[in-house]
């Protein structure tokens, strides 16, 4: 069984479909660039797959869990950094996250220091979130996600934000989860980057997949969207 895998998946808002019948399948343990222009429906697809929103036509399953009907088994399985983050401004980084662990289920989570250090907060790990520069506050979000240690991890455009020092930061920690076998389906603009790191490419444009194949092979016009479909 493929870790996700959606029919004809869809998701509109009033008349627009950001999503248009969107249908892929994600091999367990495979690190998947998402690209295309602005608007191609890229934070919606992570969006619906992480049951942020529902779909409005279509099934998905992820981790083997139907979206649609075991919604609560999926997002234990699923894990997405993007563009809001949702910190507690007023908490401190380790604050944050050890809230984060108890919304889990696991209020003792030792590997709130271990995350910490990892994305390197340890010197800042007592300074409350209102105080993180826009870089700061991405490690945060990026060791929330490390904690909840899911099996499929979306992130949207991971690297924004984030300086040299965390462009190699995250490029490291992609290859940890590739090592652990986690599933992750990455949606950037840096394709270049993109294609160093993942097995897999898949482009939207429209909402639709406009092309598949093996990220070494994507298209270099992505970004513009003239990928004939």
């Amino acid at each position: 069984m493929a870790a996700v895998e959606t029919e004809e998946l869809g998701r509109r808002y009033g008349r627009r479909w950001a999503l248009a019948g969107v249908s892929l399948t994600l091999p367990h343990g495979s690190v998947t660039m998402l690209a295309g222009p602005n608007g191609a429906g890229k934070s919606t697809l992570l969006r619906v797959l992480a049951t942020a929103i529902r779909p409005d036509h279509g099934t998905a399953l992820v981790a083997g869990h139907d979206l649609r009907r075991a919604r609560q088994e999926v997002r234990r399985r699923v894990a997405l950094l993007d563009h809001h983050g949702y910190h507690y401004e007023a908490l401190t980084a380790r604050e944050n996250l050890e809230v984060a662990a108890h919304l889990m289920g696991r209020p003792d989570d030792a590997r709130v220091e271990a995350v910490l250090a990892r994305v390197g907060l340890q010197g800042r790990a007592d300074d409350p979130a209102s105080t993180f520069s826009a870089g700061m506050r991405k490690r945060l979000a990026l060791a929330r996600v490390l904690l909840q240690d899911a099996a499929v991890v979306l992130l949207d455009e991971p690297y924004g934000e984030l300086d040299p020092s965390g462009f190699q930061l995250l490029d490291g920690i992609i290859g940890e989860m590739r090592e652990s076998g986690t599933t992750v389906l990455m949606a950037t603009h840096l394709v270049e980057r993109g294609a160093s790191l993942c097995d897999h490419a898949i482009v939207l444009v429209g909402g639709q997949v406009a092309w598949s194949g093996p990220a070494a092979e994507v298209p270099v016009d992505v970004g513009n969207g003239s990928i004939a479909r």
